[in-house]
């Protein structure tokens, strides 16, 4: 049964005899090309973070204003918080292996490292001032330490996108769609569904749905999981079992090669 709704396509479904079948995740050179961008971006965010932390430093604390060391710290966050989004945002466009730890460490909580370093010194050097008084100690101590947790926890990636994620979750949902990597999904939805029918994507609240791969949803929404009752409903069609599904992507999966 087909939906009501408005279909917005991106990008396409493609069969797993496709180009890519049997072969480990890699992102696009238009996905690579934009993750570059975002990248370069977040790092002139950052730095723009970095230059208002020097100046607030050398500048607003030795001469004590407190309204305009406030207004900086505020200017910090934002840059620093824009940074970090900017940076998940490329991540899951072009994402690191799980095998490479370090890396992938880095590469995911890289925003977290630096909206601390935002405002670390700061915060320091604030507390530390025997200069300041202690009610301006108080007050922008308080401010840029809670603008240093804000930053930090923004820039945490809870759930980080690797290239055996998307392998794994594609080749799940190939399994189920009788070896197409397509899959629907709506603006403020938190699964992606293999049916355009399903009653999680056609209430009120949803006017249109999209339609891509399990990638698209992850890079534009950051979805990163598979609707239960799409899953039990395929499964259900098919004929199998919950155990003879997990043995088949595990068979899959392990021909995947690099």
């Amino acid at each position: 049964m087909a939906t009501t709704k408005k279909i917005t396509k991106i990008g396409g479904g493609e069969p797993s005899s496709a180009e890519h079948s049997g072969k480990i995740f890699e992102a696009s050179p238009e996905s690579k090309a934009k993750a570059k961008q975002l990248r370069l971006f977040a790092f002139l965010a950052w730095i723009l973070a970095m230059a208002g932390q020097i100046f607030a430093i050398f500048r607003l604390l030795s001469d004590e204003t407190l309204v305009y060391l406030i207004v900086a710290i505020i200017v910090i966050l934002a840059l620093a918080i824009t940074g970090s989004l900017l940076w998940k945002k490329a991540n899951r466009l072009d994402p690191a292996s799980e095998k490479q730890k370090v890396k992938f460490f880095i590469q995911n909580q890289l925003g977290a490292i630096m909206g601390v370093l935002a405002f670390l010194p700061l915060v320091i050097l604030i507390f530390t001032n025997k200069n300041l008084s202690k009610q301006t100690k108080g007050i922008a101590g308080t401010i840029a330490v809670v603008a240093l947790l804000i930053a930090g926890i923004t820039g945490v990636d809870f759930n980080p996108a690797s290239i055996e994620q998307y392998t794994e979750q594609t080749k799940e949902v190939e399994i189920l769609n009788a070896g197409f990597n397509n899959v629907y999904w709506t603006p403020s939805g938190t699964r992606y569904h293999l049916y355009q029918d399903c009653s999680y994507i056609n209430t009120d609240r949803t006017s249109e749905i999209f339609e891509g791969t399990v990638v698209k949803a992850r890079e534009l929404k950051n979805i990163t999981e598979l609707c239960s009752r799409c899953r039990e409903r395929s499964m259900k069609e098919k004929g199998i079992t919950e155990e003879d599904f997990k043995s088949k992507l595990a068979g899959e999966l392990s021909k995947i090669v690099e």
